[in-house]
């Protein structure tokens, strides 16, 4: 992944952008801090299809035991118990 200040990428918008379309993102700039990155739609749509949480839990190779039981006492008590 390359880095470019904002006005390069402004100067040479259509260049970064075919680089981005050819696999090559570009993280940009602006006074040096890294402020947004430039990526093909492509790979957009790819990581911004994160699996759902039931999924994750539905599909897991976790079986009975792996996980530790949970404790349902409280963590702390209060120290005002009139709220």
């Amino acid at each position: 992944m390359k880095e470019a200040q904002l006005k390069d990428v402004k100067a040479t918008f259509s260049h970064v952008v075919d680089e981005a379309v050819a696999g090559t993102p570009t993280v940009v700039t602006r006074h040096g801090k890294r402020e947004a990155v430039i990526l093909s739609y492509a790979d957009y749509q790819r990581i911004s299809r994160a699996p759902s949480l039931g999924w994750l839990l539905t599909n897991s190779p976790l079986e009975d035991g792996d996980l530790p039981v949970r404790v349902r006492k409280p963590a702390r008590t209060l120290r005002n118990p009139a709220f």
